[in-house]
């Protein structure tokens, strides 16, 4: 993949600041591995206690400040930025004023949301309460050493993929969904739909990218080998696959981003037409 840096426009970086409170987030890529080895060994569905419990509001109790980085963390910053510019082009010229911008706060160890305090085991994040991204930029050296996901491109769609939550957010899905959640629908089933969609919406960035960044002036364009790359990250993070490694056991009824070949097939399903309303899994 190449890409031309854009300074950080589309970065906020918290990578001084001190996390406090007691609020939880979401559970992304990281930490669903975690909680899985725990229902398994003690029979608890953790999976569905964090799923019924939203995290409050709260605010931050830390401050920023200057932090220790080195060469290769900035050009990772830099590549946030870059991937969070082009992407955001590509939904601001599908969605037109519909559209509202977001940004990436990369942290260290421990960050502040609107939607709780959230650590590193918990992976990449999209929070509602202040629509914003969330990373810790060592999950990146996690997706290719610990998912076996190596590549820019790999790490270009886990971003593209939390930008499609903001997409669902500013458009009305994400509020749908959770009152369907509330009215007691199949809360994980409804959450696998969000996950799948996003998967989508990351692969129609990834179309309009791969067509020499059309909409983006050129900033990233792909190589013909980064379709795989992506392929292969959404097959490594499918429930399935992570159930398997971590406990050699396949449960379906506690998938909440689905499987691996549903993710590649929604992923594929986007990066094959560059239409976000072929992203329509709630009615697949």
């Amino acid at each position: 993949m190449r890409w031309t840096p854009s300074g950080r426009g589309n970065v906020d970086d918290l990578r001084g600041q001190s996390a406090g409170g007691m609020g939880r987030v979401p559970m992304g890529i990281g930490g669903i591995l975690v909680l899985l080895v725990l229902s398994w060994f003690t029979g608890i569905d953790f999976l569905s206690l964090i799923g019924n419990n939203p995290a409050p509001q709260t605010q931050s109790t830390g401050t920023s400040g200057e932090v220790a980085s080195s060469p290769a963390e900035e050009q990772t910053v830099l590549f946030v930025n870059a991937v969070m510019e082009d992407t955001q082009q590509t939904w601001e010229k599908l969605l037109g004023s519909r559209y509202q911008r977001t940004r990436a706060g990369i942290f260290r160890d421990a960050v502040q949301s609107a939607c709780g305090t959230a650590d590193s085991a918990v992976g990449p994040f999209y929070c509602p309460g202040d629509r914003k991204v969330y990373l810790d930029l060592s999950f990146f050296n996690e997706l290719q050493s610990r998912f076996g996901a190596p590549g820019d491109f790999a790490q270009a769609y886990v971003l593209a993929h939390e930008v499609g939550h903001h997409v669902q957010t500013i458009t009305g899905i994400e509020s749908q969904v959770r009152q369907r959640q509330a009215q007691g629908g199949d809360r994980n089933a409804l959450s696998v739909r969000m996950e799948l969609q996003a998967d989508c919406y990351a692969g129609v960035w990834g179309y309009h990218a791969n067509q020499g960044g059309r909409f983006q002036q050129g900033k990233i364009e792909l190589d013909p080998d980064d379709l795989e790359e992506g392929l292969r990250a959404a097959s490594a993070i499918g429930d399935d696959t992570i159930q398997k490694r971590s406990t050699g056991r396949v449960m379906p009824d506690k998938f909440t981003h689905g499987s691996s070949a549903q993710r590649v097939d929604w992923f594929k399903r986007g990066f094959t037409t560059g239409d976000p309303n072929a992203c329509n899994t709630f009615q697949s």
